[in-house]
């Protein structure tokens, strides 16, 4: 009987799990994970954990019982520490050994941390999992300030969430504009605004020096001034966790390197979510992928190749952040346009952009303007054509555009 262990209690590797017992796989079913925790969404830790004080059960994604229901041998706290490729076998950190036919590497990621003065000094937080927010929410319940050092979506979610608690905060961003890894210039100009009118203070090409204080922080430290702080959050990104990998002798670049079924090197060790690396026609080239969507669908396409199928990862990516009563809303890689074309503004409270390379469509951005983002996954997943030229007549409407292409589709 075939045996599936799956390094990883997040979201990915859940769905692996999940997945296989949907489809019908009769073998044992075994994830190894790091923390003392049932498998839980991420996302709510950054948005909606903060703002309002429920119990973490809320962000459980199935009950205990649903693991005994489904032979899922959950092995919580006990993770994998070391790949035997030769015996076809992991150890996990309590000793325990565990055969395996197939591995599913869903490692994730961790928080970057910056070599910064003071930055172990009682009050300075990361926030990456559950006890990271826990720790991170009660002392929002205190705080006066707050500085976040960084302005991705992690930090502005943050920001966001403490001034609808009424904290004063600061944001610090190194770059000369908000998001910019991953989002056009007019999305992190329309943010900026309206991070600025929720009463945030917004400090670009902000160079952090130092964190400030004796035993607790008091402040930061940056080339152009002190910003006086009882709270800081470090939100610098985050690294995928790719070192078990390469222990065992498999490609590692910036995460684990994966082909179109998301394998290794070694056909009976895939990897997923976070943690890999894998080449992508919508990014026009090899990417890693910090997303739900991202997560959830490559561990669907894991699980099928496991049963036998032979569908390759082909998904368009799509992202999403809520910032205040703002919620973005992404369909594709838009980090290479070179042609942006923009609808709406803050005082209208929603943007579209639709973003170019040269005359082909990259991705769709919104905000508040949901019926648009569904349109815009429809578009790119069906390779349907978008020109430039369309978008910029004043009239134009996507919806309408995607119906109108659906009609011709299906015309004698």
């Amino acid at each position: 009987m075939s045996r599936v262990v799956i390094a990883g209690g997040g979201q990915a590797g859940f769905q692996v799990a999940h997945s296989l017992r949907l489809a019908g796989f009769e073998g044992s079913v075994t994830v190894s994970a790091e923390e003392d925790r049932l498998p839980y969404q991420r996302p709510p830790l950054s948005k909606a954990y903060l703002q309002e004080d429920f119990g973490f059960d809320r962000l459980q994604l199935r009950p205990e019982s649903f693991f005994e229901q489904n032979r899922i041998d959950l092995k919580l706290a006990d993770p994998v520490t070391a790949i035997d490729r030769a015996a076809g076998s992991v150890s996990l950190a309590s000793g325990t050994v565990l055969p395996f036919d197939h591995l599913v590497l869903a490692l994730g990621a961790r928080n970057r941390v910056l070599p910064l003065p003071g930055a172990d000094l009682a009050g300075v937080h990361l926030l990456r999992g559950a006890e990271d927010a826990e720790r991170f929410r009660e002392a929002l319940h205190s705080a006066e300030r707050l500085v976040v050092i960084g302005g991705g979506f992690i930090g502005l979610e943050v920001a966001a969430s403490a001034r609808k608690r009424g904290v004063a905060v600061t944001v610090l961003e190194a770059a000369d504009r908000l998001m910019g890894r991953v989002v056009s210039p007019e999305i992190s100009g329309f943010f900026l605004e309206a991070h600025r009118a929720m009463g945030t203070e917004v400090i670009l090409g902000a160079k952090v020096l130092a964190l400030t204080g004796t035993t607790a922080v008091t402040g930061v430290e940056t080339a152009d001034g002190h910003y006086p702080a009882d709270l800081v959050l470090v939100a610098a990104g985050v690294l995928p966790n790719a070192e078990l990998a390469a222990a065992a002798g498999l490609r590692t670049e910036g995460g684990v390197v994966v082909d179109a079924f998301m394998a290794t090197e070694d056909s009976r060790i895939f990897a997923i979510g976070d943690c890999a690396v894998f080449h992508s026609r919508h990014a026009e080239g090899w990417v890693r992928l910090e997303s739900v969507q991202n997560a959830v669908d490559q561990a669907k396409c894991v699980a099928a190749r496991i049963m036998g199928g032979d569908v390759p990862y082909d998904s368009v990516p799509w992202f999403w952040s809520d910032q205040g009563s703002f919620k973005l809303q992404i369909v594709g890689i838009t980090a290479a346009a070179d042609h942006v074309h923009s609808a709406g503004s803050l005082e209208e409270g929603r943007l579209v952009t639709y973003c170019f390379k040269g005359d082909r469509l990259l991705g769709i951005e919104t905000v508040n303007r949901p019926g648009e983002h569904m349109a815009g996954r429809k578009l790119l997943s069906g390779d349907l054509q978008l020109a430039r030229a369309e978008v910029e007549r004043h009239d134009f409407d996507l919806k309408a555009h995607l119906s109108a292409l659906a009609k011709a589709s299906v015309a004698p």
